[in-house]
This record gives C-alpha cells, structure tokens and sequence, in this order.
C-alpha cells in the first residue's frame, strides 16, 4: 500500500504519525511518503520535505513565503500524480491540503482530509471547498459530520487521536520523577508554540512570566518544552530575559512536562486540547502580527479561541489575545489557578468527560474509513 501525506508543523506530524500506527496494522507493508516531520519519520514515512516548511504563523507572514510554498504544493502535486498512490492524505494545514487535495482529485486520485478546519469557528466558506478538494474528511469533533453533511461533505467523526495517546489518569509521579521534579514541587508548564513565528511573538510574554512566578514563590518550577528546531530561537528568548534560572528547557517531552504540572501557560492551538486531556488548569496566550490579527479577529463566529473553551461553549480556561497578552496578565492568572484548588479540582472533572467524549480508537476509525474510500 503507497500513500501520499502531507502534515504541517509539530502537531499535524504528531496526529499524522498516530495515524499511521493505524495503518500500519492494516497494510504492514505500508509506504506513505511526502511532507512530514521526525514522529512521521520514525514510523517509516518518508519525507520528500520536512513539515516545518508549512509552519508558517498568521498571514502577514504567509505572504512573505506565499511564492515559495505554491511553488511547493506545484512540484509536490506533480511527485505524486506521477508515482499514483493509492489515496492522499492531507493532515490539517489547510491552506495548503486543501489546493493540493483539489488538483489531486480533479486528476483521479483519491483523496482524505483528516482534521475538519475548523468552519465552525472562522471562515465557514472552506465547507465548499472541502467538497472540491476531499472525497472523504476525517473529523476529531463529534458535531462536525453534521455541519459537513449539510455542504454536500463525506465524513466521519473518528474521535481525537490524542485522547486515544493520552491516558485518562495521567502519570504525574512518573513524569516527575523522569524529569527530576520533586512530589511536592509547584510545576508550570510553559508551552509558547512550536512555530518559529509563535516564539517571536508569544514566547518573550511566556518566558517573563515565569520569571514574576519565581520571583513571587522562588519554590516554583517552571519548565518549557522546546518543539524540534527551536532550541535556538528559545536560548535566545531566554538569554534577552536574563531568565535563565527561571526557567528550565527540556527538548521534546510536551507529555511529560505537561503530566507532571499543575498549571499550564500554553499558546493556543493543538497544546490547548493536549493540556485539557492531561486534566490541568491552564492560561491561553496568543499573539500574532498586527494585520495578521486584524483579518483573524473580523472572520472569528464566536466569543473563544482556546479549543477547551470552544468545546465547553463558555470561558472555562482565561485567553489572552493579542495586546491583552502581557506578562504581568499571565501570572496573575497562573497565580489565581495555583491559589484556586477546589477551582483547578473542578476543571479536571470537566475535562475527565471531555476526554471519553474523544476517545474512539481513532486510529482504527480513521484507518477503516480510509480503506472503504480505497477500495470502493
């Protein structure tokens, strides 16, 4: 079995690479080959260009890099309408999949988006265009078929990989005792993004926060997964804060840092769902390029950005958003969390339900949904 894949940035890799554990049980011979990161990667995929060259952060700089990546997706297309896969799979990014999947189609190939943008939220008009684009969509939220349906979209509510990936107790004690945290320290997540563009503008409000949490309780720890290639750009922040002693980097390990933490300050994205099935309390920051924010902020449907709050359909978790996102905001709600335990308790039971609401062997679902779409 050859499949094509294409999956961007950190998170599209780590789903994509679940899946292809799926697929893998069905077709051990499986080849799957296209843009992919190191999870995709150490499953076999191979990657004809890394997925970090689709990690691009909000618009004003995708049309700084808009001539190199369309010239991407062209040579890209022609690779795999050449070689004929049996089906394509584009794993979220889209922006890109969508245009890709359209042309591949209109050319006989089948084709598969996995992760439904998110048309409930912003932009509602992609439904039509995944009827263009995908002769199947793969959805991680239970009322997405539906709202898809109505435009004429083949698709399937597989569950949430991460749900599947994740234990419904997570292993605190183990994950401190790997990382060399103490039982009873107070441990801070600290996850500023895993795009370059997220640690320009998100990771120096996350990194001076952390150091007003050390300065007002010196017993915290605060400790910040750094996602694969930004080990530089993280130092850096680091060092132009002079907050070396506040804050630890580890490489890798989100599930680990996550696991053992009590609170977590995250960008919003992927790591907010990820910091919810991990039942911690956390604060959402995010911030982008002025004019970036200005056409995101006028296409937005409803009052939340944070996908725990989306599900929740109310403010569960506070979001700091562009000018809001400040250090002084973010510590002051770490603190209100840390201070707040019969609130933090309470969380962790909403997102207990939220996460068997998502647990569906997903890479089986997902991977059945794929064969019938290939062999009929």
């Amino acid at each position: 079995m050859r499949l094509g894949m294409v999956a961007g940035e950190a998170s599209g890799d780590l789903l994509a690479a679940l899946l292809m554990g799926g697929l893998k049980s069905r077709w051990p011979a499986l080849q799957a080959a296209g843009i992919g990161g190191p999870r995709m990667a150490a499953e076999g995929f191979d990657a004809w260009w890394p997925s970090e060259r689709l990690a691009v952060h909000g618009y004003a700089e995708a049309l700084k890099v808009y001539r190199q990546l369309v010239a991407l997706r062209r040579e890209l297309g022609d690779r795999l309408l050449a070689e004929r896969p049996a089906a394509f799979i584009g794993i979220d990014a889209p922006d890109f999949n969508l245009g890709l999947e359209a042309r591949l189609k209109s050319a006989g190939l089948k084709t598969v988006h996995f992760v439904c943008p998110s048309i409930w939220a912003w932009r509602g008009g992609r439904a039509g265009k995944l009827a263009a684009s995908a002769d199947h969509v793969l959805c991680v939220f239970p009322f997405e078929p539906a709202l898809l349906a109505r435009a004429g979209v083949s698709a399937s509510y597989v569950g949430h990989p991460l749900a599947d990936a994740i234990p419904l107790e997570p292993p605190r004690a183990a994950a401190r005792a790997a990382l060399g945290l103490g039982e009873r320290d107070v441990v801070v997540a600290v996850l500023p993004g895993s795009r370059r563009g997220e640690v320009r503008h998100i990771a120096p409000a996350f990194v001076r926060a952390a150091q007003r949490l050390v300065a007002a309780r010196p017993d915290l720890r605060c400790v910040l997964p750094v996602a694969p290639g930004l080990r530089a750009a993280i130092e850096q922040v680091v060092a132009e804060a002079g907050a070396h002693d506040a804050v630890r980097l580890v490489d890798g390990r989100s599930h680990e840092v996550l696991a053992a933490s009590d609170v977590v300050m995250v960008a919003s994205g992927t790591a907010t769902l990820e910091a919810a099935l991990f039942k911690r309390p956390m604060v959402v920051g995010y911030r982008m390029a002025w004019l970036s924010w200005q056409i995101m902020s006028r296409m937005r449907y409803q009052p939340w950005v944070a996908l725990p709050n989306v599900l929740a359909g109310e403010f569960v978790v506070p979001e700091l958003l562009q000018d809001a996102l400040t250090p002084e905001a973010l510590a002051a709600e770490v603190l209100r969390w840390l201070d707040d335990r019969p609130g933090a308790e309470r969380i962790a039971h909403r997102f207990h339900a939220l996460h068997l609401s998502l647990e569906r062997d997903t890479a089986r679902a997902a991977t059945e949904a794929i064969a019938r779409l290939i062999d009929a």
